[in-house]
């Protein structure tokens, strides 16, 4: 439909008259997105939205402006960076950072996936995963959604609705009961028994609540709160995952539902003791780049959507509720702008305010791009970058790391091929002796000390030139790749032939371009994997 309905329907629906349009638009972008794995095409974009087709290339012109998206051929693909919204709100939840180390250490024990998750309306919405690596697993995402009452922590945050809440579940589950609203589920089968209130008040009484199989065939849960120090109410519930060849539900209670009442006592434990965050220098200016921008691309640049978006970002762990005149500090916006963002956000259910009338961010905002990227691996995240360095210096760019209980080999994990007669033809997957390729010198540099004089070189200068030393007209160009902690956990690197580029034109033409590719997989690196494992292959 033309934006001009879709803006129609909007009002009919109840969107506040301060409501900023083009935010909502693209809300609705990034959730369509969301919904259908983290690509589309315009077409169907257009399609998904019910926008016209110039609306949806501003808008995503403008999110690949952000880096939110990425323009690859005919379609628009989520881009990591997109992430640091839902890391917005996982920052400023607390309860990842504090919890997920607890989570993990349980999974490791019991050797089962361990999951909290939070209340959303009257679903329930993964904030971390501990999920064990077997051919058959649990495939829950963070950020993922799901109807509270097909989940075993379901019944444990239902116990706590009010008549309201109870209301608008019933409406829900009239107006979809197949669970179509529910991109993360299967449709829920015809003959699903539906007890959920029963199953809320039993969990009310017990304390603890069990899935049997109510997601699909084969898959049990058992399920205990965390409750807040101060409240008593439920912070998140904390879930041992399996499958009915593992455990039966009745077998989840009896062998593994003590230890984790244990681990959610040391969880509760750690929420008490936890001390205040402390406040940092806080944002400021998060939006003073729009402009510039706008200038630059004129009208194919939404900078009421790019600057709505700095809103989300504006939030933080030592700024987890924020007032409106803290919202404008931080985003360097106008107070009536910045209050045209928030009540937008507050009509889409990205925000709430409370009575002091400071906003909070909610798990909704996870909608925006998180699930699909909270399974990235580095090669998906370097694979963008690498092409774009390929196409810029019209030759074969790798990723490779070193293989774990290896002696010194690395192993190719992604590439990009140039159009060159004479080019590398290295497959992904692909082993070297570590020692004599430029990738694996610089990742052997990154080791502990003593180093040999050529690898402490290496390490000194921040990077790897082998001149023709694993082949006859093979010359390479290696920099690391480094995580949140500094550590080099892979590298990439550039090669070439002899007759192409001398030693010296390697270091002045290649080099420069080589540590910016680097710096771009490191900052999307940074931004996957603050809430998320991001595995090196």
């Amino acid at each position: 439909m033309p934006a001009n309905t879709a803006l129609d329907a909007e009002a009919r629906a109840g969107v506040p008259a301060e409501a900023v349009a083009p935010l909502i638009r693209g809300i609705a972008v990034l959730r369509r997105l969301t919904e259908a794995g983290g690509t589309l095409s315009p077409s169907a974009l257009e399609r998904a939205t019910g926008l016209a087709r110039s609306t949806v290339d501003r808008i995503t012109a403008t999110l690949a402006r952000i880096g939110y998206v990425r323009l690859d051929g005919r379609d628009v693909v989520l881009a990591p960076r997109v992430m640091e919204l839902g890391n917005a709100y996982l920052a400023a939840l607390r309860l990842p950072a504090l919890l997920g180390a607890r989570a993990d250490a349980l999974a490791d024990e019991l050797d089962e996936s361990v999951s909290l998750a939070v209340a959303d309306l009257d679903g329930i919405r993964f904030i971390h995963q501990a999920t064990r690596r077997r051919a058959m697993s649990v495939s829950f995402r963070i950020g993922d959604l799901l109807p509270a009452e097909r989940t075993a922590p379901g019944p444990l945050f239902a116990a706590d609705w009010t008549d309201a809440d109870w209301q608008r579940w019933r409406a829900r589950r009239a107006e979809d009961p197949k669970d179509t609203s529910f991109p993360a589920v299967p449709p829920r089968p015809a003959s699903a028994a539906d007890d959920f209130e029963r199953r809320a008040e039993r969990a009310r009484r017990h304390g603890w609540a069990l899935d049997d199989q109510l997601i699909e065939p084969g898959l049990v849960a058992v399920s205990v709160p965390v409750r807040e120090p101060d409240t008593g109410r439920v912070a998140c519930v904390a879930s041992v995952v399996s499958h009915t060849s593992r455990h039966s539900a009745a077998g989840l209670r009896t062998s593994l539902l003590p230890r984790l009442r244990t681990a959610v006592a040391a969880m509760e434990a750690d929420l008490r003791e936890a001390p205040r965050p402390q406040p940092g220098p806080p944002p400021s200016g998060l939006a003073t780049w729009t402009t510039a921008s706008k200038h630059e691309l004129g009208r194919e640049f939404v900078e009421s959507l790019a600057r709505g978006l700095t809103v989300l970002t504006a939030f933080g762990a030592d700024r987890s509720a924020l007032p409106l005149t803290e919202v404008a500090r931080a985003t360097g916006l106008t107070r009536a702008t910045a209050r045209r963002a928030l009540i937008t956000y507050e009509h889409l259910g990205l925000v709430a305010a409370g009575a002091d009338r400071a906003f909070t961010l909610t798990p909704r905002v996870l909608d925006l791009g998180f699930p699909p990227l909270s399974r990235t691996t580095l090669p998906r995240l370097a694979e963008p970058h690498l092409r774009a360095l390929t196409d810029r210096l019209h030759e074969p760019t790798a990723l490779a790391v070193l293989v774990p209980g290896a002696e010194a080999e690395i192993q190719y994990t992604a590439g990009a091929g140039a159009n060159r007669v004479l080019t590398v033809d290295i497959t992904v997957g692909a082993r070297l002796p570590a020692a004599s390729t430029s990738l694996g010198r610089v990742l052997l540099a990154d080791g502990a000390e003593p180093l040999s004089p050529a690898l402490a070189e290496v390490r000194a200068q921040g990077y790897a030139l082998v001149d023709e030393e694993l082949e006859s007209g093979l010359r390479s160009l290696a920099v690391p790749v480094r995580d949140r902690t500094g550590r080099a956990v892979a590298a990439v690197n550039v090669a070439t032939h002899p007759a192409r580029r001398t030693l010296e034109e390697c270091v002045d033409d290649l080099l420069p371009a080589l540590r910016a590719t680097a710096d771009r997989i490191r900052t999307d690196l940074r931004t996957a994997s603050r809430f998320t494992r991001v595995p090196p292959a």
